[in-house]
């Protein structure tokens, strides 16, 4: 009896070569994903000891820092978070209750929400946020090899030829 040809099902032998399935863009895409997910993760204890808050409800602190002295309505934060506006109304009280940020509603929109940091939350982000820097800065170090230039080069493929081997980029 002739050999038979593998069953479809099967998979194909193991490809780790340059010309793997994934092209190099999204073989650098995902090794992006996985460091940004480790490097959240080291971050995570720290920010809920430092501020007692989830890492989601330091993210929304984060966007309300960068707004300094206005507030973003919730639908925006939802929008940039890429969070669900459940979800965030949730968060949204969270922080409201830890009396970090303040909530209002937009004047001549009943629907719309405004939330801005409280003194207390500007206060306590200025406090922990050169730790917390410090920690991202170190997580990246750590995690940044010849691999992971090339990675980030290959999220870029025409940038590449601009970019000099030796820049750490």
């Amino acid at each position: 009896m002739a050999d038979s040809p593998a069953p479809a099902d099967q998979p194909g032998p193991d490809r780790t070569d340059e010309d793997g399935l994934l092209p190099a863009e999204l073989r650098a895409w995902m090794r992006l994903l996985a460091a940004a997910g480790a490097i959240e993760q080291q971050l995570r204890s720290q920010v809920k000891d430092a501020l007692g808050v989830s890492h989601d409800e330091f993210l929304v602190l984060c966007l309300l820092a960068e707004q300094p002295g206005a507030a973003l309505r919730m639908t925006r934060i939802a929008e940039l978070l890429g969070r669900p506006k459940t979800r965030l109304t949730y968060q949204i009280a969270c922080l409201q209750h830890a009396d970090l940020i303040t909530r209002r509603s937009v004047c001549g929109d009943k629907r719309g929400i405004e939330v801005a940091l409280t003194d207390k939350g500007r206060r306590l982000l200025r406090e922990v946020s050169p730790a917390l820097a410090r920690t991202v800065t170190e997580a990246v170090i750590d995690m940044v090899d010849h691999q992971q230039c090339e990675t980030l080069r290959g999220l870029l493929p025409e940038m590449a030829e601009t970019l000099e081997p030796d820049t750490g980029v």
